[in-house]
């Protein structure tokens, strides 16, 4: 709610903005809050009409393709000591099981660790550069990151924008049940995207 209060006060083209680098650095390999920021964005233009879902969308998506890529040349650049240095950086997220986990998750579903990786915190960190250092084939990792990035963000703008003019509608018309309704049906499909995406990482990650 913070997020989403300082958010009102910027302009709508700083939203676009903000949501395209932040995404774009999370899907690099930095561990920011990306999600949280387009989750806040789609409900705040839910709400007001100076900020356009279609252009949102945009922004995000365009900064996970990019970002994603960025990672990638990175990876495939700086190799396993690049793992070694982000490891002693931040440990929390690149420490070495989270490393050996998302590696083998690469070594198990390929191209498709890159697709599913959208849906998952960790591997939405790891995505590009691992998939640089595990020298797989561009190709596969464009086709993936396209893919990924489009269902991924242009799909969670959708599904909150469409959540929060609905809950708004229903908030006119029966108060807060409505709005209850409505959060509750856009956590469950969320959270059965996340848990189908989840399955398709190896048995060695849940282990």
């Amino acid at each position: 709610m913070h997020v989403q209060e300082w958010l009102e006060t910027v302009p709508a083209v700083a939203v676009y903005a903000l949501v395209g680098l932040v995404i774009g650095l999370e899907s690099l390999g930095i561990p920011l809050p990306g999600e949280i920021i387009l989750v806040s964005s789609a409900l705040l233009a839910s709400q007001h009409g100076e900020i356009d879902p279609v252009v949102l969308g945009a922004s995000a998506t365009a900064g996970a393709i990019i970002g994603d890529s960025i990672g990638y040349a990175i990876g495939r650049k700086g190799g396993r000591p690049l793992l070694a240095w982000l490891g002693d950086k931040f440990p929390r997220h690149f420490s070495e099981g989270h490393i050996a986990t998302a590696e083998r998750s690469f070594e198990k579903w390929g191209m498709w660790a890159v697709f599913f990786g959208r849906f998952v915190a960790l591997l939405r960190i790891f995505a590009g550069p691992l998939a640089g250092v595990l020298r797989m084939p561009y190709w596969k990792f464009a086709i993936a990151n396209v893919l990924g990035g489009i269902l991924w963000a242009g799909g969670t703008t959708a599904v909150i924008y469409y959540v929060g003019i609905v809950a708004e509608s229903w908030l006119k018309r029966f108060s807060w049940l409505g709005l209850v309704a409505a959060v509750l049906v856009g956590l469950t499909s969320m959270l059965v995207l996340k848990r189908k995406a989840k399955k398709a990482q190896p048995v060695a990650a849940a282990e």
